[in-house]
């Protein structure tokens, strides 16, 4: 493709229907540096060119905006990496209170670094296991979001007791998503832990996203 990162991130956003502020595009184009920057000596992503990480992750990312609720919530991201998808929602919500949790140290380095250099506020950074978050966090979260490798029913299990009442988990699978959701249940009763399924493109690649959001 030719077109620079900002236009091709521009372009990406306007098909997903976001409108962003020159600011924003900012924020993305410092995340973007510091990646590379970072991935050359860390092995943050296995990603290293400006069209890979602009679709695969900041794109990526974004598409959980479309099962998010409006307003001020509190969202945790489990498993995050280099900050995906909460880094990227955070650019786009900036009133979403952000927790990122992740066990690497040096990916936990590099999100703070990325905290700093972009200025984003109201993001905390744990670097642990979601098994080690505890009773601290018991009912504290409207939604958490994954694009680590759990299999739906372990993300289910692991992540339920950090939501409150009302709250919701979303993660994101491909094309092999109807396979494993035929074989989860809910551990507490005979009703479907799914509430959505939402059937979304990836722009630029075509790539089919299921985000499926799930009740506790």
């Amino acid at each position: 493709m030719q077109m620079n990162a900002d236009e091709l991130l521009k372009t990406g956003l306007n098909e997903l229907g976001l409108a962003c502020s020159e600011s924003q595009i900012q924020s993305f184009m410092i995340y973007l540096s510091e990646l590379k920057k970072w991935n050359n000596v860390y092995n943050i992503t296995a990603l290293n060119t400006d069209e890979e990480i602009i679709i695969k992750h900041f794109l990526d990312s974004l598409l959980y905006l479309k099962a998010m609720p409006q307003g001020n919530i509190k969202l945790a991201d489990i498993g995050t990496g280099g900050g995906f998808p909460g880094i990227p929602i955070k650019i786009m919500r900036p009133e979403t209170g952000l927790t990122l949790v992740e066990p690497s140290r040096k990916k936990t380095s590099f999100l703070r670094n990325i905290i700093r250099k972009t200025g984003l506020s109201e993001i905390s950074v744990l670097q642990k296991r979601i098994e080690q978050l505890g009773e601290d966090f018991s009912n504290c979260f409207d939604l958490i979001v994954s694009r680590a490798t759990f299999g739906i029913k372990e993300f289910l299990d692991l992540a339920c007791p950090l939501l409150n009442d009302t709250g919701r988990l979303v993660i994101s699978k491909g094309p092999k998503a109807e396979d494993e959701l035929r074989h989860i249940s809910s551990a507490k009763s005979s009703i479907s832990p799914v509430e959505n399924i939402l059937l979304l493109k990836l722009p630029y690649s075509g790539a089919e996203r299921h985000i499926i959001i799930l009740k506790c």
